[in-house]
């Protein structure tokens, strides 16, 4: 079986940020889900039916955005959305969570939300957060990697950064090459194993990010 990734997505141009970034990392091998969360259950029946039905319709929006229509949809409730993926990728075997740049971001720069933030604390999935704007360039494909950090504990992103490359054939560059289509980084040294712990070097480099940014768990390497 291919490993899957899940995309975090409510039908926002951000979110279709996600999209795009899901569909080029899914050409290195992944299988492609759909999540949406809802935060709530409607005690009234005819009121939930409609709740339900505004969430499977968002799914269906970013499957026909995808123009995969065998892609697996899954409706989480939850009152944390990062909390309920992180839930979600566990139940799935899910490698990552794709997540688009909190709203107020500017075009071509990185930007966690409050959801991708839960999971970049402590969370045991690999994030990946669209740059702002990635939607609008729909024939994009990732080309260029770079490892922007030294050390051993980002032994596991240029692991993954290789087998990434390998798989899209792409190149992986100088890590202080501009511009790129994805940076690829790990956890703070010290991260229990299997978590993410994201370090005020990672935060710096999520900070003048202009491309699309995947962040790795402690000893976890991606190899799709």
């Amino acid at each position: 079986m291919s490993p899957k990734l899940i995309i975090s997505y409510d039908g926002t141009p951000n979110d279709d940020d996600a999209l795009a970034l899901g569909r080029m990392l899914g050409e290195a091998g992944f299988d492609l889900a759909l999540a949406y969360v809802r935060h709530s259950r409607e005690f009234d029946h005819r009121r939930e039916e409609l709740a339900q039905h505004d969430a499977e319709q968002r799914l269906e929006r970013g499957v026909a955005l995808l123009n995969r229509p065998n892609v697996d949809r899954h409706v989480a409730v939850g009152a944390s959305t990062g909390e309920s993926l992180g839930r979600l990728a566990a139940q799935e075997g899910a490698s990552m969570v794709v997540f688009g740049s909190d709203y107020r971001t500017s075009p071509g720069h990185v930007e966690p939300g409050t959801s991708a933030q839960f999971l970049l604390d402590g969370g045991r999935v690999a994030v990946a957060i669209a740059s702002a704007g990635v939607r609008t360039r729909p024939d994009a494909r990732i080309q260029s990697i770079a490892v922007p950090l030294a050390g051993p504990t980002n032994d596991v992103a240029r692991e993954t950064a290789r087998a990434l490359a390998g798989n899209l054939g792409a190149e992986v560059v100088a890590p202080d090459a501009q511009p790129v289509d994805l940076i690829v980084v790990g956890s703070a040294p010290g991260a229990p194993e299997g978590q993410i712990v994201v370090g005020g070097d990672v935060r710096e480099e999520l900070t003048r990010a202009r491309s699309s940014v995947l962040v790795l768990a402690a000893g976890t390497p991606l190899t799709p």
